[in-house]
C-alpha cells in the first residue's frame, strides 16, 4: 500500500513571501526608534515622513504578495 505524500510542506513552502507583510508592522511598532525630529525631508521632520514612506514601502509589499498569490 503506497501512501501518498503529504501536500502541506508544498503549500507551505511557496507562501514564505506573506512575511513581508510583518516589515510595516515591525517598522512602525515602536515609535520610540523613530520619535525624533532630524533627519529632515523637504523641511518635514523624521517622525512624519519615515511614516509615510512606510505607507508607500507597506503598498509595494502587499501588491508584491497580492500578485505573487494570484500567479
Amino acid at each position: 500500500m503506497a501512501l501518498e505524500p503529504n501536500p502541506q510542506p508544498a503549500q507551505s513552502k511557496g507562501r514564505a513571501y506573506r512575511w513581508l507583510l510583518v516589515l510595516p508592522y515591525l517598522g512602525l511598532c515602536f515609535p520610540a526608534l523613530y520619535a525624533r525630529a532630524t533627519p529632515t525631508f523637504f523641511g518635514f521632520p523624521f517622525f512624519y515622513w519615515y511614516q509615510f514612506a512606510w505607507v508607500l514601502l507597506a503598498s509595494l509589499l502587499i501588491w508584491i504578495c497580492y500578485r505573487k498569490h494570484v500567479d
